[in-house]
């Protein structure tokens, strides 16, 4: 093991960054279509409903299939790659997403109301910021499975710290999967560390506005 990241470990580390990058890329693009999606669709549940049916489809396809089908749509490559991600991370953000907002406490979107707030204004400053917790465990699942999955983007030369299992996989070597299943076990505590402490300066500062206002 340690001979190994001796040889290696620069090019380890590149992948590491890859893998980084290529799953911080398609959860931010997820996260942004998913807010979207829930503000367009959120008095509309029958239409929330048949975007998570729909997603809830598309998650129970293999990540193996769902690669090679992205081929001769968008070739070989991070770009495809991160194109399957954002669709596997979709699913478990808009269900935790859409939970956590309807289980808002009607007596405080009545008072905003009552304070003359718009819809989006709303949305923006009470219903998502109530809905933080679920929110943030949604990321933390969806970027832990991401990390997962985005492994399997190496057979479409996408890179990533997959590159490591495969290799290991074709040469028949143990100590290249357990490198590779290490540094991936590795980023996903490190970006659920960053997420938890993301998501307490979020509610803090909420908090603190919300006491000014009061």
């Amino acid at each position: 093991m340690i001979q190994y990241w001796q040889a290696n470990s620069s090019r380890m580390i590149n992948l590491m960054i890859e893998h980084a990058q290529m799953v911080l890329t398609s959860l931010l693009i997820a996260l942004v279509i998913a807010i979207v999606l829930i503000w367009v669709f959120l008095k509309k549940k029958n239409w929330l409903n048949v975007l998570i049916y729909v997603f809830s489809l598309l998650y129970s396809v293999p990540s193996y299939a769902f690669f090679a089908l992205s081929i001769p749509l968008t070739g070989l490559g991070e770009k495809s790659a991160i194109i399957v991600l954002v669709f596997y991370s979709e699913y478990v953000l808009l269900r935790t997403f859409i939970t956590g907002i309807q289980n808002v406490d009607a007596d405080y979107i009545e008072v905003a109301k009552g304070l003359g707030m718009t819809s989006k204004q709303i949305f923006v400053k009470v219903q998502l910021p109530l809905a933080f917790p679920a929110i943030f465990s949604g990321i933390q699942i969806a970027l832990a499975s991401t990390m997962a999955i985005a492994t399997i983007a190496s057979t479409i030369s996408a890179g990533g710290l997959g590159d490591l299992l495969f290799e290991g996989l074709q040469t028949g070597r143990v100590v290249p999967i357990l490198w590779g299943t290490i540094l991936t076990v590795v980023l996903t505590i490190v970006g659920i560390i960053i997420l938890k402490l993301v998501e307490n300066i979020m509610i803090s500062d909420w908090r603190d506005a919300e006491k000014g206002v009061n």
